[in-house]
């Protein structure tokens, strides 16, 4: 993780723990366009300045602050993706994969929309996120002219997912089999 990067997310841990109104801001600021909501300015745009200039970053450091303020619950090493896989095992319900396709194939106008969906559903099951890794992926998701990098993540996003699912699947057959099963020649 870049310094950039976890100070961005050191400081919208901060404002979960001490600024309700910059909180609330920032999750109204899901409604509009990224960037698009004045409000929010206070709690980002200092580090859109610091950061590299480019729109599709800027948009990507309001999207995450917007999706942080929903569900304020950081783990490094925790992707989005898995975190989703864990939630449909949990559930037991295929429209949670549904959900995530939509999500893989969104274009970068839907792509709030769906991720807003998919973190409010992750919070209802108090799954954390790694919003670090979020960041980068959406620096890359919002650039609406580098399809090869959109793929990157994409792909990445449904291995994630459907190793997390798998791994889960295996957890569940190997906890459900008995530990000591009899030799039935005992």
């Amino acid at each position: 993780m870049s310094a950039f990067t976890e100070s961005f997310i050191q400081h919208l841990q901060g404002l979960a723990g001490r600024d309700r109104g910059a909180m609330a801001a920032l999750r109204r600021s899901l409604g509009f366009e990224p960037g698009a909501y004045p409000p929010a300015y206070p709690a980002v745009e200092r580090f859109a300045a610091q950061g590299p200039d480019s729109e599709a970053q800027r948009q990507a450091l309001y999207l995450c602050a917007g999706l942080f303020a929903l569900h304020p619950v950081h783990a490094s090493g925790r992707p989005l993706a898995g975190a989703l896989g864990q939630a449909m095992q949990q559930r037991g319900s295929d429209s949670i994969e549904k959900r995530f396709i939509a999500l893989l194939a969104s274009e970068p106008e839907s792509l709030p929309n769906h991720l807003r969906q998919i973190v409010s559903l992750l919070a209802a099951d108090q799954l954390p996120i790694d919003y670090a890794e979020l960041l980068a992926d959406l620096g890359r998701l919002l650039r609406r002219w580098n399809e090869e990098q959109r793929d990157h993540v994409r792909q990445r996003w449904a291995r994630t997912f459907y190793r997390a699912v798998e791994q889960l699947q295996a957890g569940a057959t190997e906890a459900s089999a008995p530990d000591n099963a009899q030799d039935p020649a005992d």
